[in-house]
């Protein structure tokens, strides 16, 4: 992950929507591949009493959308702004191998690869700005987006609830690559993070860094929304557990096995000293077992974990093995994969489905009270 004064430091940026004020309420989004986990934070009532939703992610949403257009013959015609891919992207492969075209603008289009050339390659058709696609009876339209706060508004508004004016989203951002590895990219940036001091607030973005382009279109359709990738927002939620904030001083393994990325960090205090990310797709017990252990010990390197076809690993020279780190702490929804490891389950607030949700609202509460603090110390 990038880290920037652009973000933890709360430096810059554009402002939120409205008179942000986290202590009038906060509307978490933590957006993965199944689903889009939601959570309305009132500081006025206990935790367990908010709003939580735990629905279709829209990559799903849109994802059977297009299956069912392909089961009728019908062509597709994508515009929005880029989201995460997954399912689909999946789905629309299936779409143009059956015959059917795909239409996309530019920005839709960067949904499915960073670079507009292998966009095409892939067999859709990129329409110039302004121009849309031929005139079809038939033609299915579907706007690209990872947040959609008028359909959440609408639906929650029947119940009498409005959305708080601060708003907090996670997605996972591997980063614009345009030549390269992607994966190679992302764990850069993951290293340069830990080499610059691995503070867990510089993970909370006020104002994305560029590379970052999923979190920049998230902003665009929620303006001035406060930003992490999915994995931060899950180590942050892993600490709400107050069993795993207890040995956060003496250092604590953290570990989100997510739908798709497994994250392990070592964490003293707020600082992250060493990680690796791989895909939960190759996982199972014994080899999380194994690369629980080896970063541990210091010894989990990176060319093994890209081997492995994971991201990679890095441990910062300031580790030093042997000193704490004992308390395993894991979240996420395939967890089960630890079941016989013995770790603690971390369950913030009695949730673990809204653990990311729980790590938004932690991080934007500790961001915009730094920036008040530091707004009032000027004046």
């Amino acid at each position: 992950m990038v880290s920037s004064s652009r973000g933890g430091s709360g430096v810059g940026g554009q402002e939120p929507v409205g008179q942000a004020n986290p202590e009038d309420g906060i509307l978490a989004i933590d957006v993965g591949a199944g689903t889009q986990d939601i959570l309305l934070w009132d500081p006025d009532q206990p935790v367990e009493n908010s709003v939580k939703l735990v629905i279709p992610s829209w990559t799903t949403v849109l994802a059977g959308r297009v299956k069912r257009a392909t089961r009728e013959g019908r062509p597709i015609f994508l515009t929005g702004n880029l989201m995460g891919g997954g399912p689909i992207v999946s789905a629309m492969k299936r779409h143009l191998r059956a015959g059917y075209p795909v239409y996309v603008t530019p920005e839709a289009a960067l949904t499915i690869r960073d670079s507009l050339d292998q966009v095409r390659e892939r067999g859709y058709t990129i329409l110039p700005p302004g121009e849309g696609p031929p005139a079809d009876g038939g033609l299915l339209t579907l706007r690209t987006r990872d947040v959609d706060l008028d359909v959440l508004q609408r639906a929650l508004g029947r119940l009498d609830v409005r959305l708080p004016t601060t708003t907090a989203v996670a997605v996972q951002d591997h980063g614009e690559c345009l030549e390269g590895s992607n994966r190679r990219f992302r764990f850069q940036l993951w290293q340069a993070f830990v080499e610059n001091g691995g503070r867990m607030i510089d993970l909370v973005y006020r104002d994305p860094p560029e590379c970052y382009t999923r979190m920049q279109a998230v902003q665009r359709d929620a303006p001035g929304a406060i930003l992490m990738d999915t994995g931060p927002a899950a180590l942050w939620g892993i600490l709400e557990d107050r069993r795993a904030a207890a040995h956060q001083e003496e250092g604590i393994i953290l570990v989100n096995v997510g739908n798709q990325h497994t994250l392990g960090v070592l964490v003293r205090g707020e600082r992250i000293l060493g990680l690796f990310e791989h895909h939960t797709v190759l996982m199972d017990a014994e080899k999380l077992r194994r690369l629980v252990e080896d970063l541990r010990a210091g010894t989990l390197t990176n060319e093994e974990v890209y081997a492995d076809n994971g991201h990679g690993a890095y441990v910062h020279r300031d580790y030093t093995p042997g000193r704490g780190f004992e308390f395993v702490a894991v979240t996420g929804p395939q967890r089960r994969l630890a079941d016989s490891l013995g770790y603690v389950f971390a369950a913030p607030h009695g949730d673990m489905m809204l653990t990311g949700c729980f790590g938004l609202v932690a991080a934007t509460r500790r961001l915009l009270g730094a920036e008040a603090g530091s707004a009032a110390a000027a004046g």
